[in-house]
This record gives C-alpha cells, structure tokens and sequence, in this order.
C-alpha cells in the first residue's frame, strides 16, 4: 500500500470539503449570526451548554474549555459547560436510558436566554435530539453542529450549520475550525484589546 499516496488523498478530500463549506454563501451568514447569538448570552449572563458523542463529545469540551479557559489571549472566563459528567452520565442512561443523558442536565441547569450547542454528525443522535427538544422546552437557544442533510435535530434548531463530507472524520473536521472561529469572533468583539493590531 503506498502510504504517502493515502495521505495526499486524505488531505486533498479535506480541503475538498472545506471548500463545498466555504463555497455555500448561507454558512457565512449562519456563522455571523452565532456569533451575534453567543455574544448575547455572554452579555446577558446567561450560559452554553454543548454535547455530542464520541468525537462530538470531544469537540463539546474543546469549545466549553476555550470559554472557561482562555483561547488566545488572557481575558476573564465565560460560563460555558460540556454535558460530559462521567458519574451523571452513567447514572442516567441506568436509571432513564441513554437517550436522556443530555436532556435531564439542560432541565435541571437550562434558563431562558441559554444556548445548548447540539453537535452531531448525522444531525440523528437520540441523546442530542432530546438535549435540544429540553431546551426548547426552557426555552433557550439551540445552535445545531450537524453532517448529512441536518437529520432529525435540524427542526429544532435555532441555527444551523451543516457541514459536508460523506464520513464523520470530515465532517468533525468541518465543525471543529467552525468552533475555532466562532470563539475568535466573539472574543474580537467582546475583548478588541486582544486582538489590537497596534
């Protein structure tokens, strides 16, 4: 098997991916106003939740760290959480099913004025179709990270942005510089000192 052959072809479908995403006008549009949405949260003292599976899972406490952390630069934390509690997870999909897992914290933590981030690759996940059902239900913001044709998650999404690919490992990709730059956008509005060109 030639190897290098199978990288260059992984890399090239990547960019290939990318630019179906950049190449669609809507998910510019869609990227701005998430940004205008996560802006108004923050500012509002309201709170993102953020879940998936597997990978998507991953991606949830990736961007949650990002906010409670730093990203670039020193600036205070911003109150953002992945729903990835080992104990409540298992306790849930024991005591309700895994189908809950996500759900029941967005009922006990979720207020109006939150933002749930559902990420799923096949836009079908049970769990994150239910997280954003309950969140609906407090009547938060959901903002949808999905794959495919947006699945079953799409309708109950506030926005959305589909990304393109055929597999998850490219779509995850899709999602994860879609994350990066959202926080970057949102952090050159709310804290322009760290990104002063001068």
């Amino acid at each position: 098997m030639n190897i290098p052959s199978v990288i260059r072809n992984s890399l090239n479908e990547a960019q290939h991916v990318l630019n179906q995403f950049i190449q669609a006008p809507q998910n510019i549009e869609i990227m701005n106003e998430a940004v205008d949405l996560i802006k108004d949260v923050f500012e509002r003292r309201g709170r993102i939740f953020a879940c998936g599976n597997g990978g998507s899972m991953c991606d949830a406490m990736h961007f949650a760290e990002e906010w409670t952390g730093r990203f670039r630069k020193d600036r205070q934390p911003l109150p953002a959480m992945a729903l990835g509690d080992a104990s409540h997870l298992t306790c849930v999909a024991n005591d309700y099913g895994y189908e809950e897992v996500f759900a029941r914290p967005i009922l006990a933590f979720g207020h109006a004025g939150d933002l749930l981030v559902a990420i799923s690759t096949s836009g079908n996940s049970v769990n994150v179709l239910r997280a954003a059902e309950a969140a609906k239900s407090r009547e938060m913001k959901v903002l949808g990270m999905l794959g495919k044709d947006g699945g079953k998650i799409k309708p109950h999404c506030d926005l959305c942005l589909i990304a393109p690919g055929s597999t998850s490992d490219r779509i995850q990709e899709i999602h994860m510089m879609v994350l990066h730059i959202l926080i970057e956008s949102v952090e050159r509005l709310m804290f322009p000192e760290n990104y002063d060109e001068g």
